[in-house]
């Protein structure tokens, strides 16, 4: 029967970012991460893939998850709006089950490393395109759902920002609303 060690998967990520922040991702193994965790490769394993795996674990959620959500957005709503309100109500998950502070150090983390910056970009696609399918679902044009997935992506990612680097000063829904109301003031004053 394997013996499975209370919390190593937090000690592991806690290891990995330490060292990541103190050497910079390409710089730090599996090894040194485990070493530092005082776990093995094989506890390593179990919860990761490889060490890219530690910063972007459940990632791959986000995108079904947004577009569940904009499918399930009140059908009399425009799909702007239907978009804004998925947008925030995945948001709201989100800050359930993210620290702040850990998503900080992750930026600041994929900010030294173009492997990293490249997968972010990566992620941030495969949310465009199923927001934009979901909403081409829900009947908007194709020329309209990629406009709206763009600039919902672009929401998320201001609004996810302001929140990480000021926590306690509003909500991520409230961040998400303030970064679409922003912009829609941008349109307004021309």
């Amino acid at each position: 029967m394997p013996r499975w060690e209370q919390g190593a998967e937090d000690r592991l990520r806690e290891a990995a970012f330490e060292l990541f922040l103190e050497h910079g991702y390409e710089n730090v193994t599996v090894t040194q991460i485990t070493e530092r965790a005082g776990l093995t490769r094989r506890t390593f394993s179990r919860y990761f893939a490889d060490k890219r795996d530690v910063l972007f674990a459940g990632s791959e959620r986000l995108p079904g998850a947004l577009a569940e959500a904009v499918l399930k957005a009140d059908a009399e709503l425009a799909p702007f709006e239907a978009m804004l309100v998925a947008i925030e109500q995945v948001g709201e998950v989100l800050a359930d089950q993210v620290a702040p502070h850990a998503a900080a150090q992750r930026r600041a983390i994929a900010k030294g490393s173009a492997e990293l910056q490249e997968r972010e970009r990566t992620k941030f696609a495969a949310v465009t395109d199923a927001i934009d399918a979901a909403l081409r679902q829900r009947g908007a044009t194709s020329s309209t759902a990629g406009l709206l997935a763009d600039v919902g992506v672009a929401i998320f990612r201001t609004g996810f920002g302001r929140w990480v680097d000021e926590p306690d000063a509003a909500t991520l829904p409230n961040r998400i609303r303030e970064a679409a109301a922003e912009l829609a003031a941008v349109f307004d004053s021309r």
